[in-house]
């Protein structure tokens, strides 16, 4: 059977633009799935807004590990994590990779960001020296036990050092071993249909609206050389969105009649994991 880092590049290879959206939890893969993606995206800030924290690297590599298990568990289709620094220097990247390889992950990507981490699409982000950014990605290649499972690179150089540097940067990742590029919130859509012929060979984006990069639709993405496009937080979004309005309702009336159109069916919750799956598997086994 081939390996989930196997699909993830089958996919690229054969459907390009493939569009991931992120996901947080078992329940958000889940959903995913159910609505028939080829492939999703762990999303580091997502998985850490849904612990309560923001995204500044706090969440250890332990404590995202094991929500990334409940996410492959419930996508049923191939992961791609957010790896964020690889947590550390290259000792820890070894360790970040082996542990993700082993959940069954497709692969993760590794930034170049200094600490604090920050969203790419929010200011005040410092970067790692180049060199020490072409290590981290050699030593992910090298510490990984399925070749085909994804490293991909990414740089945030565009707001800190300039659009010229960043392709620098992500060139040097790439001749480190990088088997897919990132540059994070270009900037125009100049910007956006430059990168690839800047930097031949596989690229994925983050296109989400309201960010620093002009929106750009998935099939244009496509047309101009992207293979892989993250809607990395619309999800979650639409989540802080919903519930902060059923809250204010629950708080103010006692129930939530004021808001009840973002209330799907209760039929609606329990279809969404599988209920009735689960009891026919019950009742064909006895329990």
């Amino acid at each position: 059977m081939d390996s989930a880092g196997a699909l993830l590049r089958a996919a690229l290879e054969n459907q390009p633009p493939v569009v991931a959206p992120g996901v947080f939890d078992g329940l958000s893969a889940h959903l995913a799935r159910r609505a028939g993606f080829a492939a999703v995206y762990a999303s580091g800030g997502a998985i850490a807004r849904s612990m309560g924290l923001p995204d500044l690297g706090l969440a250890g590599m332990a404590e995202v590990a094991g929500r990334l298990r409940e996410i492959v568990e419930a996508a049923g289709c191939p992961v791609l994590a957010d790896g964020d620094t690889g947590h550390g220097t290259a000792l820890h990247v070894r360790r970040t990779v082996q542990t993700f390889e082993r959940l069954g992950l497709a692969g993760l990507h590794i930034e170049d960001q200094g600490f604090p981490k920050r969203c790419g699409h929010i200011g005040g982000k410092s970067l790692i020296p180049a060199a020490e950014m072409a290590g981290k990605i050699a030593a992910a290649v090298a510490a990984r036990r399925d070749p085909d499972f994804v490293i991909a690179a990414r740089t945030d150089a565009i707001a800190v050092e300039g659009f010229d540097a960043a392709m620098a940067r992500a060139a040097a990742y790439r001749e480190a071993g990088a088997d897919l590029l990132f540059v994070e919130a270009p900037e125009t859509e100049e910007q956006v249909a430059a990168i690839p012929g800047r930097l031949p060979g596989p690229l994925m984006i983050n296109m989400f609206r309201g960010g620093r990069t002009p929106f750009t639709p998935p099939a244009r993405l496509g047309a101009l050389g992207y293979q892989l496009v993250i809607v990395a937080s619309d999800l979650q979004r639409a989540v802080i969105r919903a519930m902060t309005d059923v809250l204010a309702a629950i708080r103010n009336d006692g129930d939530s009649g004021a808001v009840a159109d973002l209330l799907g069916p209760l039929q609606q919750r329990d279809e969404a994991v599988g209920h009735d799956d689960w009891l026919a598997w019950a009742e064909k086994f006895g329990g």
